[in-house]
């Protein structure tokens, strides 16, 4: 069994931290980096392990930089607030097999609410969550920022659960901010946008998500993610349409 450091970023999770920080508690360490939270986020993750640091926010890669950086042992797990490991999966994550792989790929089971989705993508959402330190390295982007293995890849057989969003609330707080960060990285990447081009893609994103990657299946729910994705769309066009207005190159 190797020894296994989790790392685990936040910014006002309380409403979450408790569960993901439960679901782990078998692990030899616990590595929590906190965005200066105004709720009880720190005050609940102390139930769980001594080792939290607080910084100020600087932006995904940076905070997950890190608190990878802080990691002891030479295995890592990488994981949001808002997901959990399962008994099946902790299992399969102690028992791996020393020198087969670097990392592995774990997939998430999304939930909206109460209702796990299978479709609109989210079923086969695989994210490279657990690797050797020392192999591993994060990409610069602003947004979706993702880990890269220098090494062979493996797919654990268990998947976690990911709980998308507690209210709809919070999603468009989530939004907003998601879509402020790729507005940035596309105008930092000279994208050009005008009105057709924000009709035909916020249009479109609802039909590629309901039809073809057969959101319909899960009924309203399956209606309501394609919905939002078309939404974060148009909100995301906008405000590159923004960008461009008031910063014109």
């Amino acid at each position: 069994m190797n020894k296994i450091s989790v790392i685990v970023i936040t910014k006002d999770e309380e409403k979450n931290i408790t569960d993901c920080l439960k679901s782990i508690h078998w692990a030899d360490e616990i590595i929590v980096v906190d965005a200066e939270s105004s709720d009880r986020t720190v005050e609940l993750t102390k139930n769980f392990t001594e080792k939290i640091f607080i910084r100020k926010w600087e932006g995904y890669v940076p905070q997950k930089k890190y608190a990878l950086s802080l990691a002891s042992n030479e295995w890592v797990l990488s994981l949001d607030a808002d997901e959990r490991i399962t008994p099946e999966l902790k299992d399969e994550i102690n028992n791996i097999s020393e020198n087969q792989f670097d990392g592995y790929k774990i997939r998430r089971k999304n939930f909206l609410y109460s209702k796990e989705i299978k479709s609109c993508g989210w079923e086969s959402d695989y994210q490279l969550r657990f690797f050797r330190k020392n192999k591993t390295t994060l990409n610069d982007r602003l947004v979706h920022e993702k880990f890269s293995v220098d090494g062979n890849i493996g797919i654990f057989k268990e998947p976690m659960i990911h709980y998308t969003f507690n209210s709809f609330s919070d999603y468009f707080s989530k939004i907003n901010h998601y879509t402020s960060l790729k507005a940035r990285e596309l105008y930092n990447q000279k994208r050009k946008i005008n009105g057709w081009i924000i009709v035909t893609h916020t249009i479109s994103s609802f039909f590629i998500f309901f039809i073809m990657k057969k959101g319909f299946k899960d009924g309203v729910y399956g209606l309501i993610i394609s919905i939002l994705h078309s939404i974060s769309t148009a909100i995301n066009y906008l405000k590159l349409w923004e960008l461009q207005i008031k910063n014109p190159r």
